[in-house]
């Protein structure tokens, strides 16, 4: 298990530029950038035990996450 941050820019360094472009022209995107970030707070939050959960919600955050970046990932080639 990791505890380093999977911020947006660094999980698509190659897209950097755009994600900040795209925060800024697209309300959907932007909701999307929102939730992700919020979301990978509260898993690196709990993962260090800042804010302990169990392992299933733990999981169930991940999976979200995983599903957000995927969306995000999917807007980003379009």
């Amino acid at each position: 298990m990791t505890h380093t941050p999977h911020e947006l820019h660094e999980e698509f360094p190659e897209f950097a530029d755009k994600i900040h472009e795209m925060k800024l022209a697209n309300n959907h995107f932007n909701k999307l950038a929102e939730d992700y970030h919020r979301l990978n707070r509260d898993i690196h939050r709990a993962e260090t035990d800042i804010e302990p959960t169990t392992d299933e919600h733990l999981e169930e955050m991940k999976k979200e996450r995983l599903k957000l970046k995927d969306d995000i990932f999917g807007i980003l080639q379009g």
